[in-house]
C-alpha cells in the first residue's frame, strides 16, 4: 500500500501549491498592518485595594477596630491566597491578593465576593468610620500621559481648559476613558472672627447651622394643574462667594450679615491631597486609557491630530506636554524587531548559503518569509497582538524555523547530485525525514509547553511565547515539506548520472576528522560517559550560580526615584523638599524631562511599575533620560 506523500502531492498540483504561497504572503502582509499593536500583552491585574478612613483613631485603634475586622471576614473568600494591609492614623489600607491559578476570567467574580464580605459586616463598624472604598482597577495603564500648564492661571480656570479637552479626546476612536491628574478641588470658607462673634454675642456653632440649613437641597413641593406640573424652587442658594458674605442671619430677634463677623473668601482644599508638576510647573495631568481592543500605534496617531487642534483653541499663556507617550515606545520596540529579524535573518541565510550552497541556501531564504508570513496571519485569526513578548517570541521562533527547511532542502539536493530527478528526490526526502521532522518539531514545541500551561500571572503575561513558537514552528515543517520541495523543484539543477555522481558526499577532510572522532568516542565510551555526566553535575552546580531575574530589565528611557520623608510630614514639607529636588534635576542636561508626583505615586503609564498609594510623606519623580544608544 502506498502511502500518502505530502511532497508529492503538492508538486503534482504545482499551481494550487504556488497559490497557496502567494496568497500566504499577502495574508502575512495584510495580517502585519492589521494586527492590533500595544506595548504589554492583555493582562488581569490580580490585586484589590481597600481603603477604609477612621478619622481622630490611632494607628492601634484603627487596627484593631476596623483592619483586622475586615481581614478576619476576607478570609473567607475561597480563592484568596493572601491579604496585606497597613494602618496608619485615621487610615486603613488592606490588599486583597487571589491564588495564582484563578484563571482571569474568574477574578471580576472574586472582586464582587470582597465588596459582598465587607458589606455584611459594614453594619458593625465603629461609629465615625468612612468607606470602605474599593478599587479593582489598579492596574489600568495610561497609553499617553499628557501634562496642562497655564501661566497666570488658577486651577480652577486651568481645570476648565482639560476638561474642555477631555471632552474631545473621549470621542477619539478606542479611547475608553479620561482622567484628570492632579486637580486641586475648590471651597468656600468662612472663618471667624472670635473677638467679633463675642462683641455681638453670637455662637459659632449657631451660625454655622444657620449657612447649612441656608444652602441645604430641599424639596417645595409642585403646583398640579390640569396642564401640567409645575415644581416649587426656593431661591436664596449660594452661588459666589458674595452670596455667602452678605447672607442675612436672624439670631434672638436679631439680623447680621456674615460679612460682620467672618471672613469669606473662595480657595482649594488645604492642605492638598495630591499634587502633580512637570518640569518645576504646577500641572494638571490627563491620562488616556486604550480600550482593550486598540491599536496603540493607531491611537498615537489620532490623538496627535486631536491635541493639534486642541492646542490651537487653547488660550494663550496654557501649554501642553507629553509626560508619557506609550505609542513611541511600541514603534521604538517594532522598529529594534524589524532591526532584529533582519539581523538574524541575515545570520540565518549566511550559514544556508555557505553550508548549503547558493541554490539551496535560495530555497531556505524564500521558506523563511512565507513561514513568518504564516505565522502573523494564524496570529491575526487567533486574536493574538504584537507586543514585547509575541515579538520576542518571533524572534526566537527564527533561529528554530529555518532547521526543517535546511534538512529537507539538502536530502532532496544530496538526491539530485545522484542523478535522481526531481520528483524521486522530493518523494525519497519526505518518505525519510517528515516523520523524524515532525517528531522534532513537537518535542521542540513541548519545551515551550510549561509556559503555555502556567496557571499564574507571569504565565498569563507570557503565553504568547508558546503561542508563537508553536505555531510558527508547527508552519515550519508544513513549510518544509510543501513549499521547500516547490521551491527546490524550481531552483535546484538535476544533475546528469554518471559514473562520478554516486561518490562518497562524506568523504572530505572535515568529515574524515568527525568521523575519527567519533571512532574515538565509542571506543572510549566509558569515559566518555562519565566525562558526560561530571560536565553535567558542573552545570547544575553552576546554574545555582546563575542570578534569576523571570522579566529582564526594562529598556524604557524613565527612572523613577521615590523621596520618603519621615512618617506624618505634612504635604508641604513634602512639596517643599520635592522643590529642592527640582532643582537639582534641572541642572542634569541628561535629562529630558521630569515629573514630580507629591503626596502620592505615578499613574500607571507602564504595566510593570510599582505603584505606590497615597501617602503625604511621598514624593516620587519620573524622570525621562536621553537615549544614548
Amino acid at each position: 500500500m502506498k502511502h500518502f506523500n505530502l511532497s508529492e502531492w503538492a508538486l503534482e498540483h504545482r499551481a494550487f501549491t504556488g497559490f497557496v504561497m502567494v496568497l500566504l504572503l499577502l495574508g502575512g502582509i495584510f495580517a502585519y498592518f492589521t494586527l492590533e499593536q500595544r506595548e504589554d500583552p492583555k493582562f488581569t491585574f490580580r490585586l484589590m485595594v481597600v481603603k477604609t478612613l477612621y478619622p481622630g483613631a490611632t494607628a492601634l485603634e484603627v487596627e484593631n477596630q476596623v483592619t483586622d475586622r475586615l481581614e478576619k471576614k476576607l478570609q473567607e473568600l475561597p480563592s484568596l491566597d493572601y491579604v496585606r494591609s497597613y494602618s496608619k492614623p485615621g487610615e486603613s489600607v488592606i490588599f486583597v491578593t487571589p491564588r495564582e491559578d484563578i484563571h482571569a476570567t474568574e477574578i471580576a467574580y472574586l472582586w464582587y465576593q470582597v465588596r459582598k464580605k465587607i458589606a455584611d459586616i459594614k453594619l458593625s463598624m465603629p461609629p465615625g468610620v468612612i468607606g470602605p472604598f474599593f478599587n479593582d482597577e489598579f492596574g489600568d495603564t495610561y497609553s499617553l500621559l499628557y501634562a496642562f500648564s497655564g501661566e497666570g492661571f488658577s486651577y480652577a480656570e486651568l481645570e476648565d481648559v482639560v476638561d474642555s479637552a477631555r471632552q474631545q479626546i473621549l470621542r477619539v476612536k478606542d479611547v475608553e476613558k479620561v482622567d484628570l491628574i492632579g486637580v486641586q478641588d475648590e471651597k468656600i470658607f468662612v472663618e471667624f472672627s472670635d473677638k467679633k462673634l463675642a462683641e455681638l454675642g453670637l455662637d459659632a456653632a449657631s451660625v454655622a447651622q444657620v449657612l447649612q440649613t441656608q444652602n441645604g437641597m430641599v424639596p417645595a413641593g409642585t403646583v398640579i394643574t390640569p396642564q401640567q406640573n409645575l415644581p416649587i424652587r426656593l431661591t436664596g442658594s449660594f452661588d459666589s462667594v458674595a452670596s455667602v458674605a452678605n447672607l442675612p442671619i436672624r439670631i434672638e430677634g436679631r439680623t447680621f450679615r456674615v460679612s460682620d463677623f467672618a471672613r469669606v473668601t473662595r480657595g482649594y482644599v488645604d492642605p492638598a491631597e495630591f499634587k502633580m508638576r512637570f518640569n518645576g510647573k504646577d500641572v494638571i495631568g490627563l491620562g488616556v486609557t486604550m480600550s482593550k481592543k486598540g491599536d496603540v500605534l493607531a491611537l498615537g496617531k489620532l490623538l496627535e491630530g486631536t491635541m493639534a487642534s486642541i492646542e490651537g483653541s487653547l488660550p494663550i499663556g496654557v501649554y501642553i506636554e507629553k509626560a508619557a507617550d506609550q505609542s513611541k515606545v511600541v514603534n521604538t520596540a517594532i522598529g529594534e524587531f524589524l532591526r532584529t529579524f533582519w539581523e538574524a535573518l541575515a545570520a540565518v541565510l549566511l550559514v544556508s548559503f555557505l553550508s548549503l550552497g547558493m541554490r539551496a541556501g535560495s530555497v531556505v531564504a524564500l521558506t523563511v518569509p512565507i513561514v513568518l508570513a504564516g505565522t502573523l496571519l494564524c496570529m491575526l485569526l487567533f486574536g493574538l497582538e504584537i507586543h514585547r513578548i509575541s515579538l520576542g517570541a518571533l524572534i526566537l521562533a527564527l533561529g528554530l524555523l529555518v532547521d526543517d527547511a535546511m534538512i529537507a532542502i539538502e536530502m532532496m539536493a544530496r538526491k539530485l547530485e545522484d542523478g535522481w530527478d526531481r520528483m524521486r528526490a522530493v518523494t525519497y526526502a519526505y518518505r525519510v525525514t517528515a516523520f523524524p521532522m515532525l517528531t522534532g518539531t513537537l518535542i521542540t514545541v513541548a519545551g515551550f509547553l510549561p509556559v503555555g500551561l502556567a496557571k499564574s500571572s507571569a504565565g498569563e503575561y507570557t503565553v504568547a511565547i508558546f503561542q508563537v513558537v508553536g505555531i510558527s514552528l508547527i508552519l515550519s515543517w508544513l513549510g518544509a515539506v510543501v513549499f521547500t520541495p516547490y521551491l527546490g523543484y524550481l531552483i535546484l539543477k538535476v544533475k546528469v548520472n554518471t559514473a562520478q555522481t554516486s561518490h562518497d558526499h562524506f568523504a572530505t577532510p572535515f568529515y574524515n576528522r568527525l568521523r575519527h572522532w567519533v571512532d574515538y568516542c565509542l571506543e572510549h565510551r566509558k569515559t566518555i560517559i562519565i566525562a558526560t555526566i561530571a560536565l553535567f553535575g558542573v552545570g547544575v552546580m553552576t546554574l545555582t550560580k546563575v542570578p534569576q531575574q523571570f522579566f529582564p530589565l526594562s529598556n524604557r528611557p524613565e527612572l523613577i526615584i521615590d523621596l520618603w520623608l519621615p512618617e506624618g510630614s505634612a504635604l508641604a514639607q513634602t512639596e517643599t523638599v520635592a522643590k529642592r529636588m527640582e532643582a537639582i534635576l534641572a541642572k542634569d542636561k541628561e535629562i529630558v524631562n521630569y515629573a514630580t508626583y507629591i503626596g502620592g505615586g505615578t499613574p500607571r503609564f507602564f504595566l510593570l511599575i510599582v505603584q505606590q498609594l497615597t501617602n503625604t510623606n511621598l514624593a516620587e519623580f519620573v524622570l525621562v533620560t536621553k537615549d544614548n544608544t
